[in-house]
Order: structure tokens, then C-alpha cells, then sequence
């Protein structure tokens, strides 16, 4: 018999099964201690009680409770009743995962997060309260797939002021971060008869798990000190390009403004898509502003942008900037899916933007990766050069020829020390000189310093020439 019972106000449903019922209880409980349904600490009712919630005697319940307490998985306490024994939940195990996606180091210097304890927690309190005071009680139902209009606005506003982005809020979606943001578009470009997508070589490994996933195929085209070689497009019958011109990840160099203008009247001329992914683009420090490509060809560009590196990316908001003949079949994309972002995300994140917050926070934290930065540079041994270190959260750091990155990296795994190395970015194969992706966002500011002096002894042991 399964019956549901209540403890401390927390229900919980308990299965005693036919016959014996005292024998029935006591298993019941002993399993919901043991898979934590029944936290250490917990207060069980009164036997009284719960015998009368459960249709038992109370000597049955009794009984109960005084052989769990003799297994060590309850305590009786006089004057407290009976309550779970600490440490009485046995281990979970976790649900083991075909590979980590970022195991766990002490040290972590791969590239892709900001400095997670820098986040401006009193700014998005601050803001979630006035968000929450003043937000029509319609905006916790069912909204617009696009986002709530008073984000859209922000965003479109604050997008034309800091990256020239040259849209209105009807054509700006809310979404789930960029991996997300390019899975709608991938999904709308196949159900226009697209089949394949270009992208920048090397490139970010999710691009080409997103597009494969949507049914694309992906098409890697390199990348020198000016960015993606525009030229090579016209042989490699694609509808569509991602592109980062602001901070190519992983090389840091910008899009160079002929290349801008030869890939904006590519656009123009085959009617392909632009999806810019404008990685970085809040952090420069040596370079001078350079507006989203999307200014260039507002027609024929989806801007995607992120809040991951300056807010945080568990907060899980990122944004779109669609053309117009775009906007509706994103728009039935996305109600196929998960329908808009978490409505109390959008309004903070609304509120954190019109109140200035968000502008501050950002501006302080240019200052402090820029600092990062300058320090790492300055620390890396003679005859290991850095590039790609005018922006961005990363830089690059060449090895002698002959040292294998795989090496590098597995020697600093075993120091606790986390890194990446280049070539796993590659989609093309062939014979390159070894480099490392350094990523100076992550380690709290207490933390970077230590981990750059792990960095620094590591790399002593392979010299440059």
C-alpha cells in the first residue's frame, strides 16, 4: 500500500507493501533515509501522528522508529523527538557521464568562462527587486517566444549605442545563450533548403556539434592575421557563415575592414547568411572600438550576443538580432522548443541594463582582465611569444617546435593545472606549430596569481629558442 504522509510540511510518499505492516514501515523508512529522501537532521512526526496518518497502531510505528534507531538510522532525542542520524543517507553515486566537459582542476586556465565570483550579486539583487516590484503580474504568464518586450528593448538600445547593431526590439529574440541562438538558426536555414555552413578554421568545437546536429554540414575555412579567408567561400558551396570578427576564437585577431566589406557583399551577392557571433566583443584593451558586422549588412546578418562572459553563463540569457524576413520562422522555431527564457532572468537582466549597472560592471570588469592580461604577458619565460592579445578573455602562447601540445597539457593535469592546447580546434588536419589557448578569466583574483606562477613553471620546462 502506497500512502503519502507529510513531515516538518514536507510531503512524502511511502510504500509499505502487503502484509506484515510493521515490518512494511520500517522498510519503507530505512529506504527513504537511504535515498535521501529523508535528509540528515530531519524530523520525523510524533508516533501518535503518523500512526494516525497511516492507519496504524501506534505501538506498530513505535516499534518502527525504535529499530531504525538501533540500525543507526534514526536518533531519539528526549524533548526533540526522533529525528534522521547524521550521516545516515548513504553515498549517491553521480550519473557518470561519457566524458566531463570540464573536469575539475585547482588551477583552471582553458579558455571560455569569466571570473564566476566577480559576478555583481547586490547589482542583480538590486535589480531583481525593483524588476519584480514593478513587473505586470501578465508577465509570469505564457509570453511572447521572442522575449519580454521590456528586454528586447534594452537590448536593441543598448546593442545600436555600444556594438552599432542596427535593429528594433521586434527583431530581437531572448534565448538560452549562443549555442542555443545558433541551433534556431541552423534548424530555420535547413528548413530553407541550406545544407551546409561554413565556419572560421579553427573554430569553437560546439559550432560544428550545433550545425551537425540541425542536419548541416559544416565547412571549415581558414583563418590568417586577417581573419576568415573570405575568398575561399566562393568554392565552398555554402548558404551561411559563423563568424567572430570582433576576437576570432581561438587565434584573437579581428576581422580586418577590407575582409568586413568582401564578406558583407558576399552576403549581398549569393544571398547567404552572416551569423556573427560577437565573441568578446565587450573586452578590448589595445585595439581600437570596431562596431558588430552586422552594421554592415543589417540585412543579411543574424547578430548573436551573450551575457556567459560578462555576467555569467549559468544565467543562461543570450540574444539574437534577426533580419526581418527572419524573424517569423525563428519564431515558430522556437515554439517548438522551450517556447522563451525565464521571465525573472529577463526582467533583472532589463532593469540591470536601464538602471546602468550593467555598463558599470562591465567597464570594471575590462579593467580587471586587462590587468590579468598585462600580468600574464609579462610573466611568460623569453622565446615563448603570446598572440592574439588585444582582447578577449585568452591568448595564445607558442611552444618549440617539436613539443607536443597533448604533452604540455597532460603534464599540467597532473599538476592540477588546467589548459588547452590549439590544434584541437582545428577541422582540418595537417602539420601546424604547437600552441597553447591560455585563458585568463577563470581563477577568482586570489586564485590567479597562484595558478600563474603554476603556468610559469610548467613552461620553464620547455625553453624557447
Amino acid at each position: 500500500m502506497s500512502e503519502p504522509w507529510s513531515i516538518g510540511g514536507v510531503d512524502l510518499h511511502l510504500d509499505l507493501g502487503p502484509g506484515r505492516r510493521r515490518a512494511g514501515l520500517t522498510d519503507a523508512l530505512r529506504e527513504a533515509v537511504r535515498a535521501g529522501r529523508l535528509a540528515p537532521g530531519t524530523r520525523l512526526p510524533a508516533s501518535r501522528a503518523l500512526a494516525a496518518d497511516l492507519g496504524l497502531s501506534r505501538g506498530t510505528v513505535t516499534a518502527a522508529y525504535g529499530q531504525l534507531a538501533a540500525e543507526g538510522y534514526l536518533l531519539a532525542r528526549p524533548g526533540a523527538g526522533t529525528v534522521v542520524a547524521p550521516r545516515a543517507t548513504a553515498a549517491r553515486r553521480p550519473v557518470p557521464l561519457e566524458r566531463p566537459w570540464r573536469p575539475a582542476v585547482r588551477y583552471d586556465l582553458r579558455p571560455g568562462l569569466p571570473d564566476l565570483s566577480a559576478f555583481p550579486r547586490r547589482d542583480w539583487l538590486a535589480s531583481a527587486r525593483t524588476a519584480l516590484a514593478t513587473a505586470d503580474h501578465a508577465a509570469l504568464g505564457w509570453g511572447d517566444p521572442r522575449g519580454h518586450p521590456d528586454l528586447r528593448a534594452e537590448l536593441a538600445g543598448y546593442l545600436g549605442r555600444v556594438r552599432d547593431v542596427r535593429t528594433e526590439p521586434d527583431a530581437v529574440m531572448v534565448c538560452a545563450g549562443f549555442a542555443h541562438g545558433l541551433a534556431l538558426v541552423c534548424a530555420v536555414l535547413r528548413d530553407r533548403g541550406v545544407r551546409a555552413i561554413a565556419l572560421e578554421d579553427p573554430y569553437l568545437p560546439a559550432y560544428r556539434e550545433v550545425a551537425e546536429a540541425a542536419g548541416l554540414r559544416t565547412v571549415p575555412v581558414p583563418v590568417d592575421s586577417d581573419g576568415i579567408r573570405v575568398d575561399r567561400l566562393a568554392t565552398a558551396d555554402v548558404g551561411a557563415v559563423v563568424v567572430t570578427p570582433a576576437h576570432q576564437f581561438p587565434l584573437g585577431v579581428a576581422l580586418a575592414p577590407a575582409r568586413r566589406a568582401q564578406l558583407a557583399d558576399w552576403a549581398r551577392r549569393t544571398g547567404g547568411l552572416l551569423v556573427e557571433d560577437d565573441y568578446d566583443g565587450e573586452y578590448r584593451y589595445d585595439r581600437e572600438p570596431l562596431g558588430a558586422l552586422q552594421g554592415m549588412a543589417p540585412a543579411s546578418t543574424v547578430y548573436v550576443g551573450t551575457a556567459s562572459k560578462t555576467l555569467a553563463p549559468g544565467l543562461r540569457l543570450g540574444w539574437l538580432a534577426a533580419p526581418p524576413q527572419l524573424v517569423a520562422p525563428l519564431v515558430r522555431e522556437r515554439r517548438h522548443t522551450d517556447r522563451h527564457t525565464g521571465i525573472l532572468e529577463q526582467l533583472t537582466f532589463a532593469e540591470l541594463i536601464r538602471s546602468g549597472r550593467y555598463d558599470r560592471h562591465v567597464r570594471r570588469s575590462r579593467i580587471t582582465y586587462r590587468r590579468r592580461r598585462d600580468e600574464l604577458v609579462a610573466a611568460l619565460p623569453a622565446g615563448l611569444p603570446a598572440t592574439g592579445i588585444a582582447a578577449g578573455l585568452h591568448l595564445l602562447v607558442g611552444l618549440p617546435a617539436g613539443v607536443s601540445e597533448s604533452a604540455v597539457v597532460n603534464a599540467a593535469r597532473r599538476r592540477s593545472l588546467g589548459l588547452e592546447g590549439l590544434s584541437a580546434h582545428y577541422g582540418r588536419s595537417g602539420r601546424r606549430s604547437p600552441q597553447l589557448v591560455i585563458g585568463y578569466g577563470t581563477p577568482p583574483d586570489h586564485a590567479f596569481r597562484p595558478a600563474l606562477r603554476a603556468l610559469v613553471d610548467l613552461l620553464h620546462e620547455y625553453p624557447g629558442r
